[in-house]
């Protein structure tokens, strides 16, 4: 995954080490600059994986709520507020999914104002080889045993649930 040769020392251990000595206690600033640079490693395997198949992670995971829908469609406001984005983002998502013929816009059957997102086959094609492409490199999240990806996962929520992302 590493494009480069992997440094002899830990960069944020040696930064934290510093921080200590010139500024102060450094679990916060070691703890975030960790969190950040596992974001960009993962943010990178999960784009290469979905690379081929002309997804990128955001229209990806888009594709991915739309067949957790027990209908394959959802309204474009709801899309949005699951997937934790804008208004316009949602749309530009869906613009270029729709551009591809990965899903469909259709009319709301009680709501006039609303517009659904449905998948096409097509879509749903497209998503069972990209989920094969990302799980077969576990998203990018190695060197941890099950029970510390759950521990991860928990250890996050709580960071988002302090932030407001859910109650």
């Amino acid at each position: 995954m590493a494009t480069r040769d992997p440094l002899p020392f830990d960069p944020i251990l040696r930064a934290a080490a510093i921080w200590d000595q010139r500024i102060g206690p450094s679990r916060t600033m070691a703890a975030v600059t960790s969190v950040m640079r596992v974001q960009q490693i993962l943010l990178s395997a999960v784009d290469g994986a979905l690379r081929p198949h002309g997804l990128t992670f955001a229209r990806y995971e888009a594709l991915v709520l739309l067949t957790f829908s027990r209908t394959g469609r959802l309204p474009m406001r709801v899309m949005g507020e699951r997937l934790q984005l804008h208004p316009t983002s949602v749309t530009n998502i869906v613009d270029r999914l729709q551009a591809d013929g990965l899903v469909r816009r259709i009319p709301h059957p009680t709501d006039r104002r609303a517009t659904l997102v449905e998948i096409t086959d097509t879509g749903s094609d497209l998503l069972e080889k990209a989920t094969k492409s990302v799980t077969a490199i576990d998203f990018g999240l190695t060197g941890l045993s099950a029970e510390q990806e759950t521990q991860l996962t928990e250890l996050l929520g709580k960071v988002r649930k302090a932030a407001g992302d859910f109650d």
